[in-house]
């Protein structure tokens, strides 16, 4: 089974809302929310693919040592196996904007489960209301 690694991450905002970006119809798993984020590329960290990622997906500009490593989730698909590290990031320069067709919304942690979610996300949710 192929093994695929994602990066992912909880931008938390000052008010301690968490931003989900709802997959866009024509992807997998469309209409599902998700943390942003995206594919490790090869030769890539972890880190600098959500670096990366957010910069292309949202606009916004982050840092390694801006990342605090938070959880990992670690689910099997039909066809892959998914592992992907999840940070935390409370600091970065913009404001994110959906640059590919997502719908963004900033949510409260106790409202995640609202959300439909891949499998994979939804064992964070009670990791990030705990954390946050």
């Amino acid at each position: 089974m192929k093994l695929i690694l994602v990066s992912a991450v909880a931008l938390i905002d000052t008010d301690g809302r968490v931003l989900l970006a709802q997959r866009p119809q024509g992807k997998s798993m469309a209409g599902l929310w998700e943390f942003p984020g995206g594919k490790v590329e090869a030769g890539e960290t972890p880190e600098q693919a959500l670096v990366r990622e957010l910069h292309e997906e949202l606009g916004i500009e982050t840092w390694n040592s801006c990342l605090a490593p938070l959880t990992f989730a670690s689910h099997t698909y039909d066809d892959f196996h998914l592992l992907m590290p999840v940070f935390a990031c409370r600091k970065w320069n913009g404001i994110p904007e959906a640059r590919e067709g997502q719908v963004l919304k900033w949510v409260k942690p106790n409202a995640l489960r609202d959300y439909p979610m891949p499998a994979a996300d939804i064992p964070l949710i009670p990791i990030l209301r705990d954390w946050l």
